[in-house]
């Protein structure tokens, strides 16, 4: 392989119309090549569970510290798919429900999402809410 080859595709795909792209000042984001509709679901994410404690400890040391989500009291779920790279808005065209009987995170179109368009969610979980992350935001 030519080592001056870009290793990272401009294009990851994981379904026939989600892709990652770059999403500017945010590093990847998700994209659509598709029409959305409103309350369609986006993508079920299979997720791996882990324990606070022992287990939290050592992923918080690692890259993956920033990529998991809260599942319920005492457990947290790090999405697979394209799960844990959806970026975060104020402002979301989609959220996240937690399905607990498929061991999934569903992602949902809040409003028609158009062809090229990124999908953002609201990472405090209620797309309304405006609380701080443990981050700086863009908006």
């Amino acid at each position: 392989m030519n080592r001056t080859t870009n290793l990272v595709p401009a294009r990851i795909r994981n379904t026939t119309f989600l892709y990652v792209a770059e999403s500017p000042g945010k590093g990847r984001g998700v994209f659509t090549e598709k029409r959305i509709l409103s309350g369609e679901l986006i993508e079920a994410c299979p997720v791996l569970l882990f324990d606070d404690g022992e287990d939290v400890r050592h992923i918080d040391a690692t890259p993956l510290g920033n990529y998991y989500y809260r599942w319920k009291e005492g457990i947290n779920a790090l999405a697979l798919g394209y799960g844990s790279l959806y970026n975060h808005s104020y402002h979301p065209n989609a959220y996240y429900r937690r399905n607990y009987e498929n061991q999934t995170l569903e992602i949902i179109a809040l409003r028609d999402i158009a062809p090229g368009e990124e999908i953002l969610i609201n990472y405090n979980g209620d797309p309304s809410c405006k609380d701080p992350l443990w981050f700086p935001c863009l908006e």
